[in-house]
């Protein structure tokens, strides 16, 4: 082969090596997960196999600076519990990257820092539509909806019509889920087997340390 076909060859790489080289996307669902159940894993599921992201990680929050620290389990608890419910899955990854961070932890410092320790992916953020009414008090807020996609999944009596023609901001029809994190909690104190709310080994485990009893 002559010198100017091997040249041709690394500057027009053909459809194989420019797949080789695209990012992977990747969807951030942000929460305290306290604790993680079948709502969660279900839109989840759904924002995977219905857009175009290719993985999701579920960031575990130490604190969200809009709630009060109420009932929070311990954060390596609270990763413990995400992944039994993402079991051996690929396509799903629990991030413990904000327990690294400065407290109270920020969406858009999130960001840069996975940026920089992940340059192969391109992320996204996943967020129930009830976050839009408090996404302007985010920090850099403007900065964050510039430079990423949103996607948004619906949450009970919110009217999301008002979001639909801003940019880089996705409404996804995924189904309605009225399961709480803090009904959960309430069952477990009120004694009430609750099994089917949430992924086996995550229950199995949330029983065995005796979490929320009291």
């Amino acid at each position: 082969m002559s010198e100017n076909n091997i040249i041709s060859d690394i500057l027009i790489p053909d459809s194989n090596r420019t797949d080789k080289y695209k990012k992977k996307k990747v969807g951030l669902f942000f929460g305290s997960f306290n604790p993680v159940h079948n709502g969660h894993m279900i839109i989840a599921n759904y924002i995977l196999e219905y857009t175009e992201l290719e993985q999701i990680f579920f960031v575990v929050s130490p604190q969200n600076p809009f709630k009060e620290k109420l009932n929070l389990l311990e954060d390596y608890h609270r990763l413990a519990l995400v992944k039994e419910a993402i079991g051996d899955n690929d396509k799903y990854h629990a991030c413990d990257i904000e327990f690294k961070m400065p407290k109270p932890s920020y969406t858009v410092d999130t960001l840069t820092y996975l940026k920089e320790k992940y340059p192969e992916k391109e992320f996204s953020l996943i967020m129930g539509s009830d976050n839009l009414t408090n996404f302007h008090k985010w920090k850099n807020y403007k900065q964050i909806i510039e430079n990423h996609t949103v996607f948004v999944y619906p949450r009970p009596g919110f009217d999301d019509s008002e979001f639909k023609e801003i940019k880089n901001i996705i409404l996804i029809d995924a189904p309605l889920m009225e399961i709480s994190a803090t009904f959960i909690r309430n069952a477990v104190k009120e004694k009430k087997d609750i099994r089917y709310f949430m992924p086996e080994h995550t229950w199995n485990y949330l029983k065995e340390m005796h979490f929320y009893e009291k």
